[in-house]
């Protein structure tokens, strides 16, 4: 496990990582046109909110595995921390930003992700999903299992950026189906971004230089076994494969993103993955992040 290097304020705006708010209403999308390829998938293992302003393995990961997409002409964040009864889509044209966290350094209530948002692709996905009613909704914001990575993937924060909410009353398999549904903004240019972790119990605090506990290895092997055969059964029903399973997904909503990424996956599209080595110290989850496409 590599050092963390903590990143001054100072730093952070020298990073272009905490920003200004400024109006951007001239990158407002309006409708979106097809192309002539499809846009990858993501799904980012976020762990603490603390690396939205570290620099670190975890944030080098993120980097890489944007490296080489093509500039997204808006993205789309499914974040384990937008619960809500129903599902709900963000319609602002200027999100606000959320800090729904307690007790971290003051830095990290500082910083500011100013991209702006696109009612109309809220209405498109309104209008274009049918196997549920999606209801516009214009009080949340950029939460940080959204904010927290984008600051890191994209941090000039001029890419029109939104949120779909996880509905609370709905199983696994509604989740997966709903998000086969999202595949037309893949067309269209809109990055899908999930953010979430695959292991995650905080009731499992891990520190510095302790080695991870192997119910965490070994349902980090078994979901990593289970979605490079493609086998998403499993991983929908992943009550099924154990207690590994049961104590590693404490916290379903961390779990849930996952899905919507694998949902979208299309056949023989290949798996990138990012720091599937690495367990995040100050928080009970593995970091491992994933590209599809």
């Amino acid at each position: 496990m590599k050092r963390r290097t903590f990143i001054t304020l100072g730093s952070l705006a020298g990073a272009g990582l905490l920003l200004n708010h400024t109006t951007m209403g001239s990158t407002f999308l309006n409708s979106l046109t097809e192309q002539d390829y499809l846009m990858p998938v993501l799904f980012m293992g976020h762990g603490s909110p603390m690396n939205a302003i570290e620099s670190n393995s975890y944030t080098e990961g993120w980097k890489k595995l944007v490296k080489d997409i093509p500039t997204p002409k808006a993205i789309l964040v499914i974040s384990a921390h937008w619960e809500t009864k129903g599902t709900k889509v963000l319609a602002v044209p200027q999100p606000k930003m959320i800090y729904d966290m307690y007790g971290f350094p003051k830095p990290l209530y500082e910083v500011n992700y100013p991209a702006p948002g696109s009612p109309t692709l809220a209405q498109e996905i309104k209008d274009n999903v049918k196997f549920t009613e999606i209801g516009l909704d214009h009080d949340w914001g950029f939460d940080h299992g959204a904010w927290s990575i984008l600051v890191h993937m994209y941090p000039e924060a001029t890419i029109p950026s939104f949120q779909l909410s996880l509905n609370t009353t709905r199983d696994m398999q509604w989740h997966y189906d709903l998000a086969k549904e999202l595949s037309f903004l893949r067309k269209k240019g809109v990055l899908i971004v999930s953010s979430g972790n695959i292991v995650h119990n905080l009731r499992y605090m891990a520190y510095m230089n302790e080695k991870p506990l192997d119910w965490a290895l070994e349902f980090d092997a078994k979901s990593t076994e289970l979605i490079n055969n493609g086998d998403h059964a499993s991983l929908i029903n992943y009550k099924s494969l154990g207690s590994a399973a049961e104590i590693s997904v404490n916290s379903a909503e961390h779990y849930i993103p996952l899905l919507y990424t694998l949902a979208l996956q299309q056949k023989d599209e290949p798996i990138t993955y990012a720091n599937h080595d690495d367990k995040d110290t100050l928080i009970g989850s593995f970091m491992r992040s994933l590209k599809i496409g």
